[in-house]
């Protein structure tokens, strides 16, 4: 069995952030230290070794045998003695005459063949090399040294080598005290970067103990005020997200409550209307045509709530919504109320502009036929009804004009609250109520007014304005 992947810790991820940089360049600087600590060990004791090799240049002199001049040394090993360092580095020399031939020194150390550097920072014909002699490494100074005399001239080559304890002592110490002041000052940075990132993630461990400690159903807004800036755009999130989960736990208790408290009534009337029609209190077809009235009613209002929650899920999906052209969507609800506007004998008329709207199909349908359906209930026999829908201003306005009675001052009052129906026995009071739920989640407005002809109410517009997609 695979099992679950457990997403890294904050501290962890910050300890390690901060650490492995500042190990690594601790590495390399400790590294580059060492380095510049042994070319400073080799710069030193390189100058003993020219200082060596200087001291024999000055024991040298020139003879002549009767037909040309040689070189000849008088260098005795105890002169050595000085430059050695507390005996743990031997040193060994080699002095060429000016052919070449052997004239003084250790005869088996390797003659030098090599080249003058071309920059010496010595005020000296002098360079510096690793060889190995009797089977150690050793570091060689050669000097070209010019002698000069009565017998002659020439220009003699002084080797002075020196084996390499002392230096590999002097480098195993450096880098011992290198690595245990870099290790001190790891140590130093590792208890400050733990105390900081602790100290830092603080109030994370505190935000998420008042989660833990929060009882079921809380769902008030997280207060983190010792939070730091760099978090609160996340405790802002969760406030935001805190919220949107209330309202929707909210609308869901207020559908069951309204569902629950809408249905009762019908379904109680429909269970007195079965028995009575059951025990014979009343017509047979008149039982029906009553139970066919309370069925009809209740399948309303049923239809009118599940609207009404299914427009919640509008203001999650704006982004995802098609285009649809609202001209389109209101000329064909005109065709489908269109029996009830010839059964009212309405003077109707229609105009509409193309009107692009980013939204469901069911949602502008759903906005537009219950607006028209209030317009023709509320109209009487014989009214106008006019519907225009034109667009101004990177606006659609739809406008449903009607001849009915107008809003009274209580109504107006409670214009879109559910189940507030001026006549319960012409609607459920949820028409309107949808209406400005679908206008609210598509960022739009809703307003009704009564349209005054001098002091008289001649009629109602409700007037819709949605913002054009794009």
């Amino acid at each position: 069995m695979k099992r679950p992947h457990r997403p890294s810790s904050l501290r962890r991820r910050l300890t390690l952030g901060i650490l492995l940089p500042v190990v690594a360049l601790i590495a390399f600087n400790s590294w580059s230290l060492y380095q510049q600590a042994l070319r400073a060990a080799d710069t030193a004791y390189d100058r003993t070794l020219l200082a060596s090799a200087k001291s024999i240049g000055e024991l040298l002199e020139v003879t002549s045998d009767g037909s040309r001049a040689q070189l000849r040394a008088t260098v005795l090993y105890s002169a050595l003695e000085p430059f050695e360092a507390d005996n743990r580095s031997r040193i060994f020399y080699r002095v060429s005459g000016f052919d070449g031939e052997m004239v003084s020194g250790f005869e088996d150390l390797p003659a030098w063949h090599g080249k003058l550097p071309a920059k010496s920072p010595y005020a000296a014909l002098v360079s510096f090399y690793d060889d190995h002699y009797r089977g150690e490494p050793i570091r060689v100074a050669v000097l070209l040294q010019p002698v000069a005399g009565i017998a002659g001239q020439g220009m003699a080559t002084i080797q002075v080598a020196e084996t390499l304890e002392l230096r590999h002592t002097l480098a195993q110490q450096i880098l011992t005290e290198t690595l245990w002041r870099q290790a001190l000052l790891v140590l130093v940075i590792v208890i400050v970067v733990v105390l900081v990132v602790q100290r830092a993630t603080l109030p994370v461990r505190r935000l998420s103990a008042q989660l833990r400690e929060r009882t079921e159903g809380d769902l008030s807004p997280v207060d983190a005020p010792d939070a730091p800036r760099e978090w609160q755009p996340l405790v802002d999130a969760t406030n935001q997200v805190v919220a949107r989960l209330k309202a929707l736990l909210e609308h869901q208790k207020r559908f069951v409550r309204d569902a629950s408290h809408q249905l009762k009534t019908p379904l109680a009337v429909l269970k007195t209307q079965v028995q009575s029609a059951r025990q014979g209190d009343v017509e047979p077809l008149q039982a029906l045509a009553e139970i066919d009235t309370t069925v009809a009613r209740a399948t309303q209002v049923a239809n009118q709530m599940l609207a009404l929650a299914k427009v919640e899920q509008l203001r999650h999906q704006v982004e995802a919504m098609p285009v649809q052209d609202w001209a389109e969507v209101t000329r064909a609800v005109a065709l489908d109320v269109a029996p009830l506007i010839a059964e009212q004998q309405l003077d109707f008329d229609i105009e509409t502009q193309a009107a692009p709207i980013r939204s469901h199909e069911w949602a502008l349908r759903e906005l537009t036929r219950n607006l028209i359906h209030n317009a023709i209930h509320h109209t009487p026999v014989g009214g106008r009804l006019h519907i225009r829908l034109l667009v101004d201003a990177r606006v659609a306005v739809l406008t449903v004009a009607d001849s009915g009675p107008g809003l009274s001052a209580a109504q107006q009052t409670q214009l879109f609250l559910p189940f507030a129906a001026g006549d319960p026995r012409k609607g459920s009071g949820l028409g309107l109520a949808i209406c400005h739920e679908i206008v609210q989640s598509l960022a739009g407005s809703i307003e009704l007014n009564n349209r005054l002809d001098g002091q008289e109410v001649s009629g109602l517009d409700a007037r819709v304005r949605l913002p054009l997609a794009g």
